[in-house]
């Protein structure tokens, strides 16, 4: 049998030349990407809003869980549009 790689059959593995990183560390990924789905069904979006309603109300148990031993955690609401406007 030959030694030579490129008499076998089959696909060639190209060698890919790493970026120049200059003494920089390697980035490492943590966690997992989101990638949007391409199409949102309406079975999609009562499952979001169900996970935002259970998230609300999980928050706003901890918030008096902790205002009851002495803390001071409450819920901050996102500003609306309006009333930013109105500011300018």
């Amino acid at each position: 049998m030959t030694q030579k790689t490129n008499l076998f059959k089959g696909k060639q593995k190209k060698k890919s030349i790493p970026p120049s990183r200059h003494g920089k560390p390697a980035a490492t990924r943590k966690g997992k990407r989101v990638v949007k789905p391409s199409k949102v069904t309406s079975g999609m979006e009562a499952d979001r809003e169900v996970s935002k309603f259970i998230n609300y109300c999980n928050e706003v148990k901890a918030a008096t869980a902790a205002n009851k031993d002495g803390g001071q955690l409450s819920i901050v609401k996102h500003p609306t549009e309006a009333g930013t406007a109105g500011k300018k």
